[in-house]
Formats: structure tokens, sequence, C-alpha cells
């Protein structure tokens, strides 16, 4: 009898201790809570020792949170479109007992859905449709983010993004978007292809100037004498060569230019008999 008195003594300790016990995990905290009310200051990761009767350790994740809201967005024109958007916060870790005793621990219900709700709406009514499926989605998520911002200030919850996931809009105002994208697509290309025809006149254009100008550069460096030198040199050049038989210049006298003969031809003033 004593002996499983002992066991049974020793088995409550072992339990005892063990739901005394608890481990905060990288990326939360602990906030110790005792007889309904929280410390101050919350545990940082690592083993941690309480009282099971009198006191218990709230854990809140401080890490990057993931939450994600499927809503209708109104826009400016006064049209419903339905959105899927993803809200990254965190919870800063010195806030987390304010945070518990303030709000509760379904804070995303309680605070940060209504908030974007709120924002949201305000964000998304000075935008038309057509905007949140071009570039201006962009636009839109960062001014929700930093309304919700403004909303949280002092609360302890950061907003880190606001990503659009995905846009429905109606089906004929969807087509018109992207005939619109298309036809805008067509006006580049048509300007890229302008763009390389001006670019190529214009080298047609630079070059033909070169060629004009070498043209007259040689045209003023030739003057008269220079000409009648250079058309002495060729007959000279083609006075060597064994085919040649008869030039005939624009001077007084031909010259004649033969396998023989590569002199003047003589005249008959002065002959005897």
């Amino acid at each position: 009898m004593k002996k499983v008195m002992f066991h049974a003594m020793a088995m409550a300790a072992v339990v005892l201790s063990l739901s005394s016990c608890t481990v905060v995990r990288q990326g939360e905290v602990g906030v110790k809570r005792t007889f309904g009310k929280y410390a101050n200051q919350p545990y940082t990761e690592g083993l941690r020792v309480y009282n099971p009767f009198t006191t218990t350790i709230v854990k809140v994740p401080v890490q990057t949170e993931n939450m994600e809201v499927a809503l209708n967005l109104p826009s400016k024109e006064g049209l419903n479109i339905r959105a899927e958007i993803s809200i990254l916060y965190n919870i800063q870790s010195n806030k987390a007992p304010d945070i518990l005793r303030l709000i509760g621990g379904d804070y995303e219900n309680n605070v940060i859905l209504p908030v974007f709700r709120s924002a949201v709406a305000d964000v998304s009514a000075r935008f038309y449709a057509k905007d949140m499926h071009t570039g201006e989605r962009g636009t839109i998520e960062s001014a929700i983010q930093q309304q919700m911002t403004k909303l949280l200030d002092g609360k302890g919850i950061v907003i880190e993004a606001v990503l659009i996931k995905s846009i429905q809009l109606p089906p004929n105002l969807a087509r018109a978007i992207e005939e619109k994208l298309e036809a805008e697509q067509r006006a580049l290309r048509m300007e890229f292809v302008l763009q390389e025809e001006r670019r190529e006149a214009e080298r047609k254009r630079i070059q033909a100037e070169g060629v004009r100008d070498a043209q007259n550069i040689i045209s003023q460096g030739l003057d008269p004498q220079v000409l009648q030198f250079k058309s002495i040199e060729a007959f000279l050049e083609l006075a060597k060569s064994p085919n040649t038989k008869v030039i005939i210049s624009d001077g007084d006298l031909p010259v004649l230019l033969g396998p023989e003969v590569t002199q003047p031809a003589p005249s008959n003033t002065g002959l005897r008999r």
C-alpha cells in the first residue's frame, strides 16, 4: 500500500513539475497572467517556470503574420469590385501585454479587420475600377497601408504591407481594359518602328552629307594647272605600255606613241629634195 502511494505521489510530482514549465519559442513572447492580471514585462524565448495554480503564460506571436481578407471594394464610379487582399503585420514585443490587456487575444477580428475595412473603403473610393487592374494597384496598396498605420498608431500593431492578390472586374469592364491595353501596346510598337525609321533616315542623311563634303573638297583642290599636270602624268604612264599606239591630246601637236615611235611627228616645213 505504501509503495502504491509513493508511486502515486511521485507521478503527481512529475505531472505538477511538467505543468509548471513552458517553452517560449523563437518568434513569440510569453506574457504572465496571475489571477487574471497581466505582467508588464513579457518573456522572451526560453524555458519558463511558473505556478500552475495561480499563473498562466499567454504566448503571443511577434513574427510577421499573414491575414487574408476577401471583400468588395467600392470604386469611384460606384462599382463593387471583388478582391482578395493580404495584410502582413507583426506585434511589437514590448506592446504584447498592453494588447492582451486592452484588446484581447483575438486582435485580428477585434482591431485589425475593422481598421482594414475602414481604410480600404476610404481609399478605393478615390480610384476608378480600371485603376485597380493597372499600374495604380501599387498606389492603392500603399495608401491602404498608410491609412491603417495611422489608425493603429500606438497600439503595438505594425502593418508591414497590404497586397492586392486578385481583382475580379465586371466582364464588360475587363474586356474594355484589355482592348485598351492591347491598343496601347500596338501604339508603342508603332512608335518604336517610327523611331527606327527616323534614325535610319538620319544616318543616311549624314552619310550623304559626308560624301558631298568630300566631293566639294576634292573639286575645290583641282584647279586647271593641277588637272593639266595629272593629265600629263597619265599620258606618260600610258606611253610606257607596249599596247599603247596613239594618244591624241588637246595640245597644239599630237603625240604619237607606239612600239618604235615615241616623239611628235615632224612638220613638212624645211624638207629638201
